[in-house]
C-alpha cells in the first residue's frame, strides 16, 4: 500500500536564523514547490514538476498558490485557561486571582480536564497550531488529560504539572515534596513517550517557597532531558514582589539560577523588563526566552525589545500565552509582535515573524530535529495558508508586489479563516 502524499503548492523553508542572517538569503517560497509525506515524516522537499515525477504513485494534494508552512509551535501558553481567555481589565496578580486561580481549581474533577484539553486541541489545530508548550494546573492528571489526549492525535506536545506551594488559594497549593513526587510520577509516566515531552513546571517564583524551588532543581539535574518551564519578568510590580519575598537574591533570574533552574533548556517566558545581568547570564547559558506579545499587550505588562535580544544570540520563541493572551492564532500573536518590535523602533519582516512562529519555537523547545521546518526527516506537521482567506486580505494580495507582501498581509488581518489545512503527523486535520 503506497502511504506517500504529495502536497503541492508554494513551500516555505529555511537554511538559516533570519535574525542572524539576511532574511532574503535564509528564508525561501518556492512558488512551484512540493512536500512528500511518507506515513507521519516528510520524505523530501524540492520543486514539484521533480517529486512529481520521481514518485508517480503518490496521491497528490494541490495547494495551486496557497502557502505550504511548518505548523505553528506555540512555545508557552495554559491550555487550563480556555474557557477564560479574554477575561476583562485587571492587571497580572489580579487577574490570577480573579479568573485564572478559579478556573484552575475546576480541574480538580479529570473529567473537566479532559473536556478542556480536547477543546483546546481542536481550537488550536483550527489556527494552524501543530506543537504546544503548555502549563498544566497543580493536578497531576491535568497533565495526564493533555498528554492523553494529544497522544490520540499524534501530536507532539510540552507540559508540565504546575507547581505552587505558596501565595495561592488551598486548594491550588501542593508542597515541595508532593511537587517533586507528583513530577517525578508524570516525568516516568509520560517523558519521551511517543511525541510527548515533560517540562517541569514551577508556575514562578512569588508561588514557590525556596525549598519548592530546590526541589524541583533537583528534580531536573535528575532529570536532565526534560525543559523546564516558568515566567520572568512579566511585570514591574511582579518584580517588585520577588523582590520582597527573595531579598537575598540579585534579581528575578537569580532566585532560579540559585535553586539549579537556569540552563539551556529553560523556557522563560515573558522577559520583558530584564536587567543587563539577566541579558548576560540568559545569553551565556543560552537559556530561552519566549515572546508573549498578544499576553504582554492585553495584560499591560509591557512590549519586549525582541530585536534587542536576538542581537545577543539569545534563543527566542513565540507564544500566545492564552488565557493571558487574547487569541489562539499563531497569525495574531505574529501581527502582536511586529506590532511589540515597532514600539522599539523595529519593523520585522514576515519572514522573521514566520521563523519565529516555526523554526524559532522549534529551537527554543530543542526540537528542531523534529518539528519547525519543512525538512526530510522531520514529522509532516504542516500548516496551509490560504493568502486570500478574506476579502480585506484578497483586495490587499491583488495590489501586492511579491509573495512576501501577501505573506505579511494575511499575518497583520489574517485569523482562523487562513488556514486551508492542518497536517499533524502526516494526518490531515481539515479546518
Amino acid at each position: 500500500m503506497n502511504n506517500q502524499t504529495l502536497l503541492t503548492g508554494q513551500v516555505l523553508t529555511f537554511d538559516g536564523n533570519p535574525f542572524e542572517t539576511a532574511w532574503d538569503d535564509c528564508v525561501h517560497i518556492n512558488s512551484s514547490g512540493a512536500v512528500l509525506l511518507e506515513g507521519a515524516k516528510i520524505a523530501a522537499v524540492g520543486d514539484a514538476a521533480v517529486l512529481k515525477a520521481d514518485h508517480p504513485q503518490a496521491r497528490q494534494v494541490s495547494y495551486g498558490q496557497d502557502l505550504i508552512c511548518p505548523g505553528f509551535v506555540d512555545a508557552h501558553a495554559h491550555y487550563p485557561q480556555t474557557a477564560m481567555i479574554a477575561s476583562w481589565g485587571k492587571r497580572l496578580i489580579d487577574w490570577l486571582n480573579t479568573y485564572t486561580f478559579p478556573e484552575e481549581a475546576r480541574f480538580g474533577d479529570p473529567e473537566y480536564a479532559t473536556a478542556i484539553a480536547q477543546r483546546y486541541l481542536d481550537l488550536t489545530a483550527a489556527n494552524g497550531t501543530t506543537t504546544i508548550a503548555s502549563f498544566a494546573t497543580i493536578h497531576p492528571h491535568s497533565a495526564d488529560a493533555l498528554f492523553a489526549a494529544a497522544h490520540k492525535r499524534g501530536q507532539s506536545v510540552v507540559t508540565g504539572k504546575t507547581c505552587m506551594d505558596r501565595n495561592a488559594p488551598d486548594d491550588l497549593r501542593d508542597t515541595a515534596q508532593s511537587a517533586y513526587d507528583d513530577s517525578k510520577a508524570l516525568i516516568n509516566r509520560w517523558h519521551g513517550k511517543g511525541r510527548a515531552k515533560y517540562a517541569i513546571t514551577p508556575r514562578f517564583s512569588p508561588t514557590s517557597t525556596p525549598e519548592q524551588l530546590n526541589a524541583l532543581g533537583a528534580l531536573w539535574a535528575e532529570n536532565p532531558s526534560c525543559l523546564m518551564q516558568t515566567h520572568l519578568s512579566e511585570q514591574p510590580d511582579e518584580i517588585e514582589w520577588v523582590q520582597g519575598l527573595y531579598p537575598d537574591a540579585r534579581d528575578y533570574l537569580d532566585t532560579y539560577e540559585s535553586h539549579g533552574l537556569l540552563g539551556a533548556r529553560g523556557l522563560y517566558g515573558h522577559a520583558i523588563h530584564l536587567t543587563p545581568r539577566e541579558i548576560d547570564r540568559l545569553a551565556e547559558v543560552q537559556g530561552r526566552v519566549i515572546h508573549c506579545p498578544t499576553s504582554n499587550a492585553f495584560i499591560g505588562s509591557g512590549a519586549l525589545d525582541l530585536p534587542a535580544l536576538a542581537q545577543r544570540q539569545i534563543p527566542l520563541g513565540l507564544a500566545t500565552d492564552t488565557g493571558g493572551g487574547s487569541s489562539f492564532s499563531m497569525l495574531r500573536t505574529m501581527a502582536a509582535a511586529y506590532e511589540a518590535a515597532q514600539h522599539h523602533g523595529h519593523a520585522l519582516h514576515a519572514a522573521q515573524l514566520m521563523w519565529l512562529a516555526t523554526a524559532g519555537s522549534a529551537n527554543s523547545l530543542h526540537m528542531s530535529d523534529e518539528i519547525g521546518s519543512l525538512k526530510a526527516g522531520n514529522y509532516a506537521d504542516i500548516t496551509v495558508l490560504d493568502l486570500k482567506s478574506t476579502e480585506a486580505i484578497s483586495q490587499r494580495a491583488n495590489r501586492s508586489g511579491s509573495v512576501w507582501e501577501d505573506v505579511f498581509a494575511t499575518i497583520m488581518l489574517g485569523d482562523d479563516r487562513a488556514i486551508r489545512e492542518t497536517w499533524i503527523a502526516g494526518a490531515s486535520r481539515q479546518s
